[in-house]
């Protein structure tokens, strides 16, 4: 059913065949030229909108929502939304939704990739051939370390930390982890709840996926890389912040960790220049879910959230539950 008057501001350039199915539902306004938004240009954007979808990228808090007195729900397409003041949309009526589940696997493949990559050198020594530097083949050149039967850490057991965790089985590799506390044995899968300094100590590989929050700020830093084994890699695909990036880089120049595989940065897009100077780190921009059927799956979701809301019914993945007999309407 045709619902024109319901205005739809979508802030990032998605698959236009999918913005072409809201168009049909609602009066949409996209940003095909995927320019990135400043706050006031996105307060515009959502002045008169119902509903909006959005990425990461976009902050939604108190002060936006003040003048966009319409606005019903947030989709964001992501399962992380540090960037929404969830408190904030609460008070004020909004619903918010995210999209979990469908980006673990794509995810948990990434992480496996930039863990590889760290620790067998792969980009370091892409960047040393190319570069000219081959002249001649030498028994030691570019050593790196072993995966398999090596001790895997996880921090943050969570969907996409058991996703990576079932994946070193192939690799036969212990696979320690730490949360706020265990999981049920058929959760866990075989793997090991340890405290964090015992996850940091035992780890040879470590890789990072709890949700940001002030909680979780700089869970990784210069405390925490001082416990870690010096030969190891830590692989983060969390959320910028989680690891202190300025202590990491110090850790690496230092020779206190071995090598590191990152996709999430603090202050993202811009990467602290003392990693890039690093020759010991993977780097990818904030790509881990980006395969094309995981993107447009995590949009349909985030889609069908925003159709729920906007109908009068419930989201599949509303995060603000709480709202919902008070939502706006």
């Amino acid at each position: 059913m045709s619902e024109p008057n319901l205005k739809i501001a979508v802030a990032r350039r998605i698959f236009p065949a999918l913005i072409d199915e809201l168009r049909r539902r609602y009066d949409v306004r996209d940003n095909q030229d995927d320019a990135s938004l400043t706050a006031p240009a996105l307060a515009a954007r959502l002045a008169d909108a119902d509903g909006a979808l959005i990425t990461a990228g976009e902050r939604i808090d108190a002060a936006l929502l003040a003048v966009a007195p319409r606005l019903k729900v947030v989709a964001n397409i992501g399962v992380g939304y540090n960037n929404i003041d969830l408190a904030a949309c609460t008070a004020a009526g909004v619903l918010v939704t995210n999209t979990p589940d469908v980006l673990n696997e794509a995810t948990a493949d990434h992480a496996w990739a930039l863990l590889l990559a760290a620790a067998r050198r792969v980009t370091e020594s892409e960047r040393w051939l190319r570069a000219g530097h081959w002249q001649r083949w030498t028994f030691e050149m570019f050593m790196g370390a072993d995966l398999h039967g090596a001790t895997l850490g996880i921090l943050g057991m969570g969907r996409i930390g058991r996703a990576i965790a079932r994946r070193a089985q192939g690799f036969a590799m212990r696979v320690v982890y730490h949360n706020r506390s265990p999981l049920p044995a058929e959760q866990a899968g075989g793997a090991t709840w340890v405290t964090k300094d015992e996850l940091l100590r035992s780890a040879d590989h470590l890789i990072v996926v709890v949700p940001y929050s002030a909680a979780t700020h700089h869970a990784i830093g210069a405390a925490e890389l001082t416990l870690t084994k010096p030969t190891a890699v830590l692989v983060n695909i969390a959320r910028g912040g989680v690891v202190d990036d300025d202590a990491l880089a110090a850790a690496l120049r230092a020779g206190r960790l071995a090598a590191a595989g990152l996709d999430v940065f603090e202050g993202e897009p811009i990467v602290r220049p003392a990693l890039l100077e690093l020759d010991n780190v993977a780097l990818t921009p904030h790509i881990a879910s980006s395969t094309r059927a995981t993107r447009e799956a995590m949009a349909r979701l985030a889609m069908r959230n925003l159709e729920a809301a906007l109908a009068g019914e419930r989201p599949p993945s509303l995060l603000n539950p709480e709202v919902w007999d008070n939502r706006r309407r």
